[in-house]
């Protein structure tokens, strides 16, 4: 295994050496090769896909950063997770149904609707966990890593003191990654959480309860679920059907818990 390890390594460097000195003689192979030497669109060094910031010192806090879809385990729990609020009507159903079934979740907010809508999570938020979804919901996989962290820091702070507590996960905004958002994340020592299963509203048009159901037999221990707390109407799909979804995962021996709860559970977990 060692010797064909080395042989295919001496054979790349050699291909590659051929390929910079013109490897017209390796045809479509060198074209592509060339190519992709050539390509400049992005740069070398800083940009959104460099996860360094050139050979400059590294300022990324403990100088590390773990990417999360869910958790390997045994037992029946799952993490349920809402993004892009708070908004007027939205977030407040969302916080009632989960007051009312005494169930914890985890809410990626938006820094600036943070900010403008302070005071309909303010003081509701005992039993929940608060993430980090960038100041204004823009794609931080297209900004650079200075950039990135400074609309993620400025989000932060804006949740920080909304909620009352310091967010320490992040969701970027449709889950887009790229070098410039994993330095931004090290730097603030934040996890990266992503998700297992999306709930599919477009699926069940005016169905609440068919929602529920379909969420219910598709959720696996160690799930985390994404939901939403804003957005167009057609969304309320899932958030009426709600109740029944837990009450559902319930009956399957499914416990609640915040991603942190869940990303912390070490007992059970399958090797």
């Amino acid at each position: 295994m060692a010797d064909g390890g080395g042989r295919w390594g001496r054979r790349t460097i050699l291909r590659r050496a051929t390929l910079l000195a013109g490897g017209a003689a390796l045809g479509v192979a060198a074209t592509s090769q060339t190519v992709w030497i050539a390509d400049r669109r992005l740069p070398l060094a800083g940009g959104p896909a460099s996860a360094t910031l050139g050979n400059r010192h590294q300022q990324v806090g403990a100088g590390s950063v773990e990417v999360a879809w869910g958790v390997r385990t045994s037992e029946r729990m799952i993490a349920l997770t809402f993004d892009d609020g708070p908004q007027p009507q939205w977030t407040p159903m969302v916080l009632d149904i989960l007051e009312r079934y005494a169930v914890p979740a985890t809410f990626f907010l938006v820094g600036e609707r943070a900010r403008q809508h302070a005071g309909l999570v303010r003081g509701r938020l005992a039993r929940h966990e608060v993430g980090n979804h960038s100041w204004a919901h823009h794609d931080l996989a297209r900004m650079d890593a200075h950039t990135a962290y400074d609309d993620l820091k400025r989000s932060h702070d804006a949740i920080a003191e909304a909620a009352g507590t310091e967010p320490r996960l992040l969701r970027p905004p449709w889950g887009h990654l790229g070098g410039a958002v994993l330095h931004a994340a090290a730097r603030l020592d934040y996890s990266l959480v992503l998700w297992t299963l999306q709930m599919r509203e477009d699926e069940f048009p005016h169905d609440p309860s068919g929602h529920a159901r379909r969420i219910v037999a598709d959720v696996q221990p160690g799930t985390i679920l994404l939901g939403h707390d804003v957005g167009h109407e057609q969304r309320l799909v899932a958030l009426r059907g709600l109740p029944e979804m837990i009450t559902g995962l319930r009956d399957r021996g499914y416990r609640f818990v915040t991603v942190s709860q869940l990303l912390g559970h070490t007992v059970g977990v399958a090797r």
